[in-house]
């Protein structure tokens, strides 16, 4: 018996089966990552960072990792999209009552920042040296 209600039991389930999906499911949810990072950076009146460099290699760096890189960058997704759903909410109720939502909206920019480093560092080439 579990001590989780049942909504959140299937999204436990729901996401342990996103995590056996191809690569291309992975990289998809990468890029919708920065879709939300580029809302994130107007309410903290920011530019819009580019999708280049690193980050769009993303796919490219997964297809050459270990599939416990994989695993862990998946969850480091899962881990950034937790993040960021709820904090994306609470900022676009603070701007709707008409409040400044810089300071808290950048904030987060920076823990996304900072975790979205860690995934890459997972998976870049040296990765698996410094694991072991």
């Amino acid at each position: 018996m579990s001590a989780l209600p049942p909504k959140e039991m299937r999204a436990m389930r729901q996401s342990a089966a996103h995590a056996s999906q191809p690569l291309g499911s992975l990289a998809q949810r990468w890029e919708d990552l920065h879709a939300s990072s580029a809302q994130l950076a107007k309410i903290a009146a920011l530019s819009p960072e580019e999708f280049s460099g690193d980050i769009a290699a993303f796919p490219h760096l997964l297809g050459r990792a270990n599939e416990w890189q994989r695993d862990m960058a998946w969850q480091g997704i899962e881990d950034i999209d937790a993040m960021m759903r709820p904090g994306l909410s609470a900022l676009g109720t603070i701007t709707a009552r008409g409040q400044d939502a810089s300071a808290p909206a950048l904030a987060l920019w920076r823990e996304f920042h900072q975790a979205r480093q860690a995934v890459l560092g997972l998976v870049q080439p040296g990765a698996e040296a410094s694991a072991a």
